[in-house]
């Protein structure tokens, strides 16, 4: 057979797979929330094909979507090699925090499941603030970050920051809202990313249930990313963060039944090496 007959076979295998299967889940977010890490256990399972490629940013890409036909084709491309698995997915942080991107998964997949992190977003800011430091996209210090996040977010507009949205980001309860306007509340599966860093195993079983495969087996801690950072958040910062934060925090509780009190006395994650990415 000739080089280019080969080729050409090769392209109508990829085509004919690639174009009738559907993701079937994403690793929605948060950012700095764990995605890192959870994609990495889920690597592990055999039933399930996620990309060596972390994140993809299809939904996020607004030249994906710009004369209505989005290039789906190239979005499974990744996959091919993962086409025998039974399950797809992928995990790209920021389709939580993108405001157009819940609409555009709907209308790709209505039956896309999303897995939701959240962190602390008093911790998760700092932590994004020192990412961003350390790849040298950050000049500012935390506080001054913070003083001239708004300024800053509005350079982007009518998109979102992607750098500098370190406090933007941690407002949950909106986020989910439209998320949840888009998609079933029952095909979204929110945790805490502390569960995942702290009780591995029962977070991956709730997980692997929700996806609809068996359990990972003998799952062993994984630390994936982690910073050091110059130094702790101050005590300023910290009270000042606590304030922005706790009616955000009072209101996801309410939206998720959930105990977050933790999040504002907590201490302990906002100057030690930074949980996974």
């Amino acid at each position: 057979m000739k080089p280019r007959d080969v080729i050409y076979n090769k392209w109508k295998r990829l085509v004919v797979t690639c174009s009738w299967r559907k993701v079937d889940f994403v690793i929605a977010g948060t950012q700095k929330g764990g995605t890192t890490a959870l994609a990495a256990y889920l690597k592990q399972h055999s039933d399930i094909g996620i990309p060596e490629e972390k994140e993809l940013h299809f939904f996020d890409n607004e030249d994906h979507f710009r004369n209505g036909r989005p290039p789906f084709l190239l979005y499974h491309l990744p996959f091919f090699e993962l086409r025998s698995r039974r399950l797809w997915g992928e995990a790209t942080p920021i389709y939580m925090y993108w405001q157009k991107s819940p609409e555009r998964l709907r209308r790709y997949n209505p039956k896309m499941k999303l897995i939701l992190l959240l962190r602390n977003p008093i911790a998760r800011a700092y932590s994004h603030w020192n990412m961003e430091r350390a790849l040298k996209n950050e000049p500012l210090s935390f506080g001054e970050a913070i003083f001239f996040e708004q300024e800053r977010l509005r350079g982007a507009l009518p998109q979102q920051h992607r750098v500098f949205s370190y406090l933007d980001r941690g407002f949950y309860a909106a986020q989910l809202e439209r998320i949840w306007a888009h998609l079933p509340r029952q095909q979204t599966l929110v945790l805490k990313s502390e569960d995942l860093k702290n009780q591995p195993q029962p977070t991956l079983d709730a997980i692997c249930h929700f996806l609809g495969a068996r359990p990972l087996e003998n799952v062993q801690p994984a630390e994936v990313h982690a910073r050091t950072y110059p130094s702790p958040m101050s005590a300023q910062e910290r009270n000042q963060l606590q304030q922005v934060f706790e009616p955000e925090i009072r209101k996801l509780e309410r939206l998720l039944n959930w105990d977050c009190s933790h999040w504002l006395a907590d201490k302990s994650d906002c100057g030690q090496p930074a949980v996974q990415a």
